[in-house]
């Protein structure tokens, strides 16, 4: 089972964790399902950012993105060539991720989901 190894964030996951992912599904699924409460507010059907998170290692890994989330990505802050939309990013079956999520979002305020 691969594993997703979220670094350190301030508000969401202070300490950094280690999750036994599910393969196929999103990142940003992987994530809620573990309690760290990453934000995703257009409800995972990428049209926003902020669900951005900064693939640090195992970025080769993930299927490529697509157009409309390349699109998205361009207006996400603190873009990176690691970036990815974890709503449509999916864990690989066989290779563990270590990810970043940015301090800071498009949203002004937090959704609370």
């Amino acid at each position: 089972m691969p594993q997703i190894i979220v670094l350190p964030h301030v508000e969401l996951c202070p300490e950094g964790t280690v999750i036994d992912a599910v393969p196929g599904k999103s990142i940003c699924d992987n994530l809620l399902e573990h309690g760290i409460e990453i934000e995703h507010a257009c409800e995972k059907s990428c049209a926003c950012t902020t669900c951005h998170v900064i693939v640090r290692e195992g970025f080769d890994t993930l299927a490529p993105s697509d157009e409309s989330e390349d699109d998205l990505l361009d207006r996400a802050w603190g873009l990176e060539p690691e970036s990815r939309l974890s709503c449509q990013a999916l864990v690989p079956a066989d290779a563990d991720l270590v990810v970043e999520i940015p301090r800071y979002s498009i949203n002004h305020a937090k959704e609370n989901h």
